[in-house]
């Protein structure tokens, strides 16, 4: 079967393409060395003689009218097929190809990697679109919504984003591809850095009102990492963050949670609007709070405040980040002052300072630290088969 069909007359696009294919995923790879699109797209199926294909990649050197064209056809005659556009990604080209049905873009000068990443995305989307074409059984349940994941403190220099990077990465490794952090410190925030990124497009884009229509338009403003995960960060200047109202993050987090797994929410220290909207539509929530009596005390009060409020998930975890058995406090000191149990405690580690400053998350690299221990076991909590466990108990003793 003929999974992937390509157009294009470019020969070394064509390896790597066959390259990305090879490199992991099912089905193989259908070319026609031409830039001439039909008319009909049953001209263009028709050779194949096999089932329908999943993926059409119109390749470098078919004119960019002509694509825009043949997917408009497609979209309505082929709605399940995802067609992805081989071009210069161009943000004012973007909604018009979308709106013409191309369900991604790719730059001609990716490598295999980046193809394959690509070729899986649309694979799912082939795969989501063909089952809700499917006549549903009547009683069947709704398809469950992926966790949403915020990591929060009151206090900053906890390392809160330290935290989340390496949760989403760990998390990646148990659900590739199906996993994106959102970096709502929209002032000054680090996702981009900790995960040594230059994102083309940011939450700006991602709130826009094409995205909030289409979740189709909202992936395209995610950025891949190398971890199996996809990024939103914050954007490039603390100017447009005035401009983001709550209402948009709540709408942009309902959005993730229904494309992915996981999405793991890094927050602005404190308790902004933002962050407050974004925990309104959190399934579970990560408490950060460093060993010393200022992160303790806010903590203790942020805790507070949100019991007044009452919109406190249940399903907490309290994280004692850069824990120190001579800092003078114990984990019961911590404890007794929040009200609540450590779950999970990450001792001062000179291989995550070294990470964060890398911009490579001590969880992507195989690296022996104790450290990892701490972070992995806060990524277990989140694995279905973790939390299956009825009978594990969700709070126990650590020990610093």
């Amino acid at each position: 079967m003929s999974r992937f069909v390509l157009v294009t007359p470019d020969v070394n696009f064509d390896g790597r393409l066959r390259q990305a294919v090879e490199g992991g995923l099912q089905g193989g790879v259908e070319t026609f060395f031409t830039s001439v699109l039909p008319a009909d797209p049953h001209e263009l199926f028709a050779p194949l003689d096999q089932d329908f294909p999943e993926v059409l990649i119109l390749g470098p050197e078919v004119p960019v009218d002509d694509a825009l064209r043949l997917a408009t056809v497609l979209d309505v005659s082929f709605p399940e097929l995802s067609v992805i556009l081989v071009s210069e990604p161009d943000p004012a080209f973007l909604l018009q190809a979308m709106r013409a049905g191309i369900r991604d873009i790719i730059s001609p000068a990716s490598d295999p990697a980046q193809i394959r990443v690509l070729l899986e995305r649309a694979c799912q989307s082939f795969a989501s679109r063909h089952r809700s074409q499917e006549p549903k059984q009547s009683g069947s349940p709704d398809t469950p919504k992926g966790l949403v994941i915020g990591v929060f403190s009151p206090k900053g220099g906890v390392g809160k984003t330290t935290i989340a990077t390496n949760l989403a990465i760990g998390l990646g490794k148990i659900a590739p591809m199906s996993v994106v952090i959102v970096d709502l410190d929209l002032q000054f925030g680090d996702v981009a850095s900790g995960l040594y990124l230059n994102p083309e497009h940011t939450v700006t884009d991602a709130v826009s009102p094409a995205a909030a229509q289409d979740s189709l338009v909202l992936k395209a403003f995610l950025t891949v990492h190398p971890g199996s995960i996809y990024a939103l960060c914050a954007p490039p200047t603390p100017v447009e963050a005035d401009e983001i109202a709550p209402e948009q993050i709540s709408r942009l987090l309902e959005q993730l949670a229904e494309e992915f797994q996981y999405v793991v929410v890094d927050t602005a220290p404190g308790l902004p609007e933002i962050g407050l909207a974004a925990m309104e539509r959190c399934t579970d929530v990560v408490w950060v709070s460093a060993m010393d009596i200022p992160s303790v005390r806010g903590l203790r009060s942020g805790l507070g405040v949100l019991r007044q409020l009452n919109i406190l998930p249940e399903t907490r975890h309290v994280v004692l980040n850069m824990a120190d058995a001579k800092a003078g406090l114990t984990v019961q000191d911590v404890e007794s002052t929040i009200g609540a149990p450590v779950d999970v405690s990450i001792p001062r580690s000179r291989a995550v300072a070294l990470s964060t400053n890398r911009g490579i998350p001590v969880l992507q690299e195989p690296v022996k630290d104790p450290a990892t221990k701490g972070l992995r076991q806060l990524v277990d909590r989140f694995n279905p088969t973790w939390r299956a466990q009825a009978q594990r108990k969700v709070h126990r003793r650590v020990v610093v």
